[in-house]
């Protein structure tokens, strides 16, 4: 099985998250993906802890299904064999800052002009252009430039950092997918490619959704706890009598008759349509009062039978082992050498004609660049006198 994206070759020259995560998506998938990585600069995600087996099992995650070269670009002729490469790897993705590429003779415009049909897409920051192109940053600042955190947490205590990285993944990663799976299309229809250009600052921005709309159409600024989803209204989370936490989203009215009258407090309901702060924050404590009466063990009982939108907060390690995720087959089993299958996070994407089985979790380090030298016509020799001049490791 080759997956539906087994016609796309891909060179990504990302490091860390936001590129990494776009091409594992497409790797899933069934493309083609080689990394191309610095020998002296590591990607940091390779040592970050924890390990498993002795490798970083972000890494392993986040690198599975690629193929790993490692050049020296500041020599001319690993750049000559990025531009070998380019003939057959016509799909580039990148997340240095703007210009980095162009200064190693690897830019979009030095690679379109070997081939027209190139795709480039470049991840970053802030993008392209703008005063803050060359500015460095990292998701929490994409979060807060964006206004994302200004009505992301509690009056009280103020915005929280988020537990998953929402700017480089939502915003970098999966926009980055959209782009160049786009810019596929349109190939196949002009046969010509172009360069996309992903800010995570931007596609943060467009995050906002229903919130950026009301303000703009209608100039209600989104502040903490004063929208319906953001714990101004009862849709919230509430603490259970031992400490544990269950979700409450019972918007509809037929939801919310349910919840009221598995609390005992059937009367409630009815001011689950009120619109007036006040009046929700009253609502609010009196659900947080009857929450507090029973065990998360209790609640989770008397819910599991209800179709009324609560559901338990759970741990990851709970998670993995819900019946729902499960079903949904969300963990699988991936090879690596010399020891036993690595379990991983698997592709979410599910396909009726289904997706290849997974083929290794991430590579070391210039894995497979004699490999992939030799598939370009370079005899062993040649091979050889690379990787002594160290153009390629």
């Amino acid at each position: 099985m080759q997956g539906p994206l087994s016609s796309l070759k891909v060179l990504d020259f990302s490091t860390l998250l936001p590129g990494p995560f776009a091409s594992l998506l497409l790797a899933d998938m069934g493309a083609e993906v080689l990394r191309v990585e610095s020998p002296s600069r590591m990607d940091l995600v390779r040592v970050l802890p924890p390990h498993d087996g002795g490798v970083s099992a972000s890494h392993a995650y986040l690198n599975r299904n690629k193929r790993s070269i490692a050049l020296d670009l500041k020599k001319p002729e690993a750049v000559e064999l990025v531009k070998q490469l380019v003939a057959e790897y016509d799909i580039v993705l990148e997340q240095f800052r703007p210009g980095v590429m162009d200064k190693l003779g690897v830019g979009y415009e030095a690679l379109k002009a070997i081939n027209p049909r190139l795709i480039y897409v470049s991840i970053t920051g802030y993008g392209q252009s703008g005063p803050y192109k060359d500015r460095a940053g990292h998701d929490i600042n994409y979060l807060a430039l964006a206004g994302l955190a200004s009505y992301t947490g509690r009056r009280e205590t103020g915005p929280l950092p988020l537990g998953i990285q929402a700017a480089d993944i939502a915003g970098g990663s999966l926009h980055g997918v959209i782009g160049l799976l786009a810019a596929v299309i349109q190939r196949q229809a002009t046969g010509q490619g172009q360069q996309v250009d992903i800010s995570m600052t931007d596609c943060a921005f467009s995050l906002h959704g229903m919130a950026g709309a009301g303000y703009l159409a209608a100039g209600v600024e989104p502040e903490m706890e004063n929208q319906a989803l953001n714990g101004g209204s009862f849709y919230d989370y509430y603490r259970t009598r031992d400490g544990r936490w269950l979700s409450v989203g019972s918007l509809e009215p037929q939801f919310m008759q349910q919840f009221c009258q598995a609390l005992g407090r059937p009367e409630l309901a009815a001011r689950g349509l009120s619109q007036k702060p006040e009046d929700q924050r009253a609502l609010k404590r009196e659900i947080e009062i009857e929450i507090e009466k029973r065990d998360f063990a209790e609640w989770n009982q008397v819910f599991a039978a209800l179709d009324a939108c609560v559901e338990p907060m759970l741990k990851l390690s709970e998670a993995l082992e819900h019946p729902q995720l499960k079903a949904r087959q969300l963990i699988t089993e991936v090879p690596r050498d010399g020891q036993a299958a690595q379990r991983q996070i698997a592709c979410p994407i599910k396909f009726s004609a289904g997706l290849p089985e997974p083929r290794h979790i991430g590579a070391a380090l210039g894995a497979h660049s004699d490999e992939v030298l030799a598939e370009l016509g370079y005899a062993p020799e040649r091979i050889a006198e690379l990787k002594a001049a160290r153009v390629v490791v």
